[in-house]
């Protein structure tokens, strides 16, 4: 009744042994994220319960990730608003590996802030449009987290599980798009710089506005994602969150437009008349 195979539990695969004159429920977990161990757990002791015994111990074989326990730590304590870097050794680490620094959340951001704000065409309005459609798949992510696993929200659990993982994959693509975007950038200008020494400077500066073109047109896209994702979520977690979720959609909103601004600027440029008949239909479908 565990095992999926059985009719139970997603990603858990189990068998059944007598170890000690006692029941051994031998569990494999393929996706902890989407089917937590906390929860296997629970669900054992209810099925041992129907049958009037009681689970004596769990053991681990092997090796488990760290947040594995973590997840198991927040569930069985309920810590309100839990966040993994509140674990000092975590804290610690991530300090010495230059992930985070010390001085609060403006000393996390204020770099990229700095660096916007120079006199310098990178980082500019792509990378500001990337990073706003991450932090509206993190605060999406957030809120998921924080209603998956509760009691008034079980019958959520695989939505909010779907859409934890989908947030996550989008929150990394946008994160890496703030760089990729500065990096396509560079590369027009200097196709610009080489063309006047090269037979096929037009061919090389089509090509790399082709390729800056694509870098904010992805941003729209899994933008725009994230945006449909964080309004689906509104009717299936805490309504406390609201304005969470209200700020990941405007920030997701504006990762769309700015994103839009820049795929039109490159536009401007290029003579792939094809190229960019299939750009604007696209768009024009990110635009409605």
């Amino acid at each position: 009744a565990v095992r999926f195979s059985s009719g139970g539990l997603r990603f858990v695969k189990g068998a059944g042994f007598l170890v000690r004159g006692l029941a051994q429920v031998s569990m494999n977990l393929t996706d902890f994220e989407q089917t937590p161990i906390a929860r296997v757990f629970e669900f054992v002791k209810r099925e041992a319960a129907r049958y009037g015994v009681a689970a004596v111990s769990s053991e681990i074989v092997g090796l488990i990730p760290k947040k594995a326990l973590e997840d198991a730590a927040e569930w069985f304590l309920q810590v309100e608003n839990f966040d993994s870097s509140l674990i000092l050794e975590n804290r610690l680490s991530a300090v010495i590996s230059g992930k985070k620094t010390v001085g609060g959340l403006c000393a996390g951001v204020e770099p990229f802030i700095e660096q916007l704000a120079a006199a310098t065409a990178v980082p500019g309005g792509g990378s500001a449009s990337a990073a706003a459609g991450a932090m509206a798949a993190a605060l999406g992510h957030m809120v998921a987290s924080m209603s998956r696993g509760k009691k008034s929200y079980l019958e959520y659990e695989s939505q909010l599980s779907e859409a934890i993982a989908r947030l996550a994959h989008l929150r990394e693509e946008l994160k890496a798009a703030i760089d990729a975007d500065a990096e396509s950038y560079k590369a027009v200008v200097q196709a610009y710089k080489s063309a006047k020494e090269s037979k096929n400077g037009e061919a090389a500066i089509d090509l790399a506005l082709h390729g800056a073109t694509n870098v904010p047109l992805a941003v729209a896209e899994k933008s725009r994602e994230v945006g449909k994702i964080l309004e689906s979520l509104k009717a299936v977690t805490n309504p406390k969150m609201a304005s969470d979720l209200s700020v990941g959609v405007a920030l997701a909103r504006a990762g769309v437009e700015g994103a839009l601004a820049n795929v039109e600027i490159n536009l401007a440029s290029l003579t792939d008349q094809q190229f960019i008949s299939e750009v604007r239909a696209k768009t024009a479908a990110l635009a409605r």
